[in-house]
């Protein structure tokens, strides 16, 4: 591993740089694209990748609609009587929907569930209530002009969040994913989050139904490990990058339906919060950074050499981008946009990297 300089101050300059730098080397290519053109007398190739922000009503914090292709509003939740869904903030949704009058070609989505997030079970488990629950999917979508759905339920068969599981949740999962496909129709989006290990989903079986499936590689560990590394070593958490995309494909899944998730967040222990935005990592004083060139992330270690801090930044975040580039895999999707505030230039980073030019 390389130590890098102890000022933190570096975190916001890099990303500066590193924005500078990348549009540079695209205004080059595009100038290079411009001459073929020219001489050939075809249209400039386009990048057909995608970058997925997720935006929740608690932060309302809303992104750079340049920046992105896709947002989800986190979240809408299944009602209590298990036959519909309850919307959390219809003003930021709204807000959301207003940004494609910057970007008309922005998409804009629901996403219902997240961690804790209870009633997908219950909601599944007969006929009736699956069929309630997606006629009012479908009615959402229709009422504010929505581009589809995103379902997070994590994790069907699994109560790690304290959510009721049961056996049966898989199937019911795969037939609840048919039959809002048959409602919703061919146009409308269906995306689902998914855990990094590619359980508790029949990809095979919902694969031809859900247009990608936004993979959470994050929260695989805790300090003294990464929880978002890239390449497995000693450091790493239970699943890295590399073997959380691989598991997916080999569970059925092609790479143009696969989306890499990011954190713009990370995990501290002692004095520092188990959950910090990345916008709060610069005001951290005292730590060391340091770059794990196996693994592809950083960390801030303390005067004990000790793990104090895993993340991501603006150079893990573009390797990761370059990695998505590079194995044909269908984007980047991260959570979420309060963590970077639009202060650090992350989603820029991002989009620098897998959107063409205009």
């Amino acid at each position: 591993m390389m130590l890098k300089n102890n000022n933190l101050s570096y975190l916001y300059l890099n990303n500066i740089c590193l924005v500078v730098a990348l549009a540079c080397l695209l205004i080059g290519c595009r100038h290079e694209k411009q001459q073929q053109q020219d001489i050939n007398d075809q249209p400039v190739e386009t990048v057909d990748k995608i970058v997925v922000a997720y935006a929740s009503a608690g932060g309302g914090v809303l992104p750079n609609p340049h920046d992105i292709t896709h947002v989800n509003m986190a979240f809408g939740n299944v009602n209590r009587s298990y036959d519909g869904v309850d919307v959390r903030d219809t003003l930021f949704l709204r807000q959301l929907i207003d940004l494609k009058q910057q970007n008309k070609d922005l998409k804009v989505l629901l996403s219902i569930g997240g961690w804790t997030s209870g009633g997908f079970s219950e909601m599944a488990s007969t006929a009736e209530t699956r069929s309630a629950f997606v006629a009012s999917c479908c009615q959402i979508v229709d009422k504010f002009q929505l581009d589809g759905i995103d379902l997070d339920w994590e994790y069907p068969s699994s109560d790690e969040a304290g959510i009721t599981a049961s056996p049966n949740d898989i199937d019911n999962f795969t037939s609840l994913i048919k039959e809002l496909r048959m409602k919703l129709g061919a146009t409308k989006l269906i995306t689902i989050a998914t855990i990094a290990d590619a359980l508790y989903v029949d990809f095979a079986a919902i694969k031809d139904d859900v247009d990608y499936v936004n993979v959470m590689m994050y929260d695989v560990a805790r300090p003294p490990f990464h929880h978002s590394a890239v390449f497995r070593c000693s450091l790493a958490g239970r699943i890295t990058v590399e073997e959380a995309l691989k598991a997916h494909e080999q569970a059925g899944l092609p790479k143009d339906k696969i989306v890499l998730g990011v954190p713009f967040y990370g995990h501290g222990i002692d004095k520092i919060s188990d959950f910090i935005d990345y916008a709060d990592i610069e005001h951290l004083d005292g730590y060391r950074y340091v770059w794990n060139d196996t693994a592809h992330v950083p960390c801030l270690l303390n005067n004990d050499d000790k793990i104090v801090l895993c993340f991501d930044d603006s150079a893990s975040i573009a390797y990761k981008c370059q990695y998505v580039v590079d194995n044909a895999y269908k984007g980047i999707m991260y959570w979420e946009t309060k963590c970077d505030n639009n202060k650090f230039l992350l989603s820029k980073v991002i989009s620098s990297m897998l959107l063409s030019a205009e």
